[in-house]
């Protein structure tokens, strides 16, 4: 992340806006102390952006309600399990 002076970070506010949108955070600081970050739009709503919790994920899956399920009747074969100790 860029760092920038309180009194640059001033002066340049459109590049210093422009940077946060091009190349990423940039971070003001004030005395050599890290004070602020400037972020993008885009990323500021990815950060802020609700989060669902795992229940609600959890139940938003795919419905199986409608989906029919056959199982097959047929016996099951025997194995003879000494068949293959030749």
């Amino acid at each position: 992340m860029a760092s920038w002076q309180l009194q640059n970070a001033k002066t340049h506010l459109s590049e210093l806006i422009e940077d946060s949108y091009t190349k990423g955070p940039q971070i003001i600081t004030r005395h050599g102390a890290e004070r602020a970050v400037v972020l993008s739009v885009i990323e500021y709503r990815a950060l802020t952006k609700p989060k669902q919790n795992l229940r609600d994920y959890l139940l938003g899956g795919p419905r199986f309600e409608d989906i029919e399920i056959v199982r097959d009747v047929a016996p099951d074969r025997q194995i003879d399990p000494f068949e293959d100790e030749a």
